[in-house]
């Protein structure tokens, strides 16, 4: 698939998704580079704020098969995975799938399951299958997840370990509407007489996959990789940080740079990539040193300091 032919379907894919979803602009963008990325997102904001929403929408618009699941304290991980179960009529135990196998996954307040859970889907967004008693089996591609976390509530929530958080490709947020949009939102929804959105497929899961594919051939100018590589290294250096951005982060931030240049129509990577997508890409890596948190600083001041400071490459 070419660039432009690429950069075609993905706004096709865009559009589609916001005749349901108004505004937001800034968050629909990031979490379609974050699917052509092929990337798994975490998306930290406050309840009602269309999360949900966001996710049937990009599902439908995709051509996907959709699964939510509602993440609760007394979950196991067989709820999500499936199970071995007995068969009457054989007499043998089946494999019975669970909602994890799907395309699309949103685990809704994923953060209200507890470790053992949290631990079973680990293992299938970094290895792509669910081992249950003594066989695997392989997930359906692309499998995506798309977790929310409520940052306000934290009564009955089992915090995230920093290897599975680092496991997102993108943590962001998608924030109150403005005035306008919320208007907006209620006005639709007096027109339309129902709470369901109808969102239109553009395109299908054979196709997406190849356009996550068409990632792979953009360009990464040498002055540009080392733009990249010297941003994530400075939130190591930075003294605030008790834990900078791994290279799982830098290989994190070079897909989505691929994958924005490509949604723009570029077969390569300009450094003002890099820039959009540092924050989403690497804040929720680093792990900031106790003094400078009680103080207000988070992962985001320590990403903003390395691009402040980071001289930006010149055009050749």
């Amino acid at each position: 698939m070419q660039p432009t032919e690429a950069a075609d379907l993905a706004n096709r894919i865009r559009a589609a998704v916001r005749t349901a979803v108004v505004g937001r602009d800034v968050a629909v963008e990031q979490i379609l580079i974050g699917l052509m990325a092929d990337g798994h997102l975490l998306i930290e904001d406050l309840p009602g704020l269309g999360k949900t929403l966001m996710a049937k929408s990009f599902a439908a618009a995709l051509g996907l098969q959709f699964q939510r699941v509602q993440f609760t304290a007394d979950l196991l991980p067989h709820d999500i995975t499936g199970g071995e179960v007995l068969d009457p009529k054989s007499g043998s135990f089946a494999f019975r799938q669970g909602p994890i196998f799907t395309n699309v996954l949103l685990a809704d307040e994923i953060n209200r399951a507890p470790p053992k859970v949290q631990s079973a889907l680990l293992e299938a967004m970094q290895e792509y299958q669910v081992t249950s008693e003594r066989s695997t089996y392989p997930l359906p591609r692309p499998f995506l997840v798309l977790a929310t976390e409520n940052p306000i509530e934290l009564e009955g929530t089992y915090a995230l370990p920093e290897a599975q958080v680092d496991r997102f490709l993108m943590r962001l947020r998608v924030g109150y509407p403005t005035a306008e949009e919320e208007s907006t939102i209620l006005q639709r929804r007096r027109a339309r007489m129902t709470e369901q959105v109808a969102v239109p497929a553009v395109t299908t899961g054979t196709a997406f996959l190849e356009l996550q594919s068409a990632v792979e051939s953009i360009e990464v100018e040498a002055s540009v990789a080392q733009y990249l590589l010297d941003v994530v290294r400075a939130t190591r250096a930075d003294p605030r940080a008790e834990v900078g951005a791994s290279p799982r982060g830098s290989l994190a931030l070079q897909k989505l740079v691929r994958a924005r240049a490509l949604l723009e129509g570029r077969d390569f990577v300009l450094p003002d990539d890099v820039k959009a997508l540092a924050l989403p890409a690497l804040a929720h890596r680093v792990v900031v040193k106790p003094e400078p948190w009680i103080r207000g600083v988070r992962g985001e001041d320590v990403v903003r300091n390395a691009l402040e400071k980071v001289a930006v490459p010149k055009a050749a």
